[in-house]
């Protein structure tokens, strides 16, 4: 059987049966405020602090802002910089936007974003990273107007990452934050697992609430269930008839 990485969010390893399966590619999709930056973050921290080396690859925010984030969040946990600075937790910035997406030509698009996976596979390497996330996948899908060259990049992106034997998540944006008009987008079925993440309600009454709605080769939860995002960390309100693992 393949081994589990626990991710260390509280409630969310019991929905997921004992956590991710190893060298899984894993997408977190949500609206804005749901907190998948957050949840990722987490993911690393957590693991860090188990000894698993992990790599947060930035493509929409720089670093210091992703920490400060970060702590505004989750006040209790006071450690991050000892972990940053142990180096079993690095935060690497990616700007695709410079040099990625030349609509005028596939040659040149495909070249930058070849070297865009070049410095991903430096860094893993060198650190010798097991856990990843890629913050966030969205950027790609707006600077890269042709869908099917996306779809080719997001694999190429899986392919490679799968080929380096870590365990990742990739974050991306929802449509919508409502669960009833989630859309499945032809690129979700190249990973093998998505965890979702809903906001219902109005802003003053928001309701927040998590579903595993895949996880390929490993048993898991398929009730949607509350989460919130306190000053601790993230915490999954698991639903009470979950089998143990």
């Amino acid at each position: 059987m393949t081994e589990k990485i626990k991710t260390g969010v509280t409630g969310l390893d019991k929905m997921l049966y004992g956590g991710i399966p190893e060298k899984s590619m894993v997408l977190v999709t949500g609206g804005p405020g749901a907190g998948k930056t957050l949840l990722s973050f987490e993911f690393l921290y957590r693991n860090a602090k188990l000894g698993h080396a992990g790599v947060f690859f930035a493509l929409e925010e720089e670093p210091d802002r992703i920490v400060e984030n970060v702590k505004a969040a989750f006040t209790e946990i006071t450690d991050i910089d000892d972990v940053l600075k142990s180096g079993k937790m690095q935060i690497e910035p990616e700007n695709p936007g410079d040099a990625i997406l030349d609509s005028e030509s596939e040659n040149k698009s495909t070249y930058a974003f070849g070297k865009l996976l070049a410095s991903m596979e430096a860094k893993i390497t060198s650190t010798g990273a097991e856990r990843v996330v890629v913050d966030s996948v969205s950027v790609l899908d707006i600077l890269i107007r042709n869908p099917t060259l996306y779809r080719k990049y997001m694999l190429a992106m899986i392919t490679n990452l799968r080929r380096l034997g870590v365990t990742a998540l990739m974050t991306i944006e929802m449509e919508s934050p409502e669960r009833s008009q989630l859309v499945f987008k032809p690129e979700y079925f190249i990973f093998d697992g998505i965890i979702a993440l809903y906001q219902t309600g109005e802003e003053s009454k928001r309701m927040l609430a998590s579903e595993v709605l895949k996880m390929r080769g490993a048993k898991h939860s398929f009730v949607t269930t509350p989460y919130d995002i306190t000053s601790s960390g993230f915490r999954v309100f698991a639903a009470e008839d979950i089998a143990p693992y």
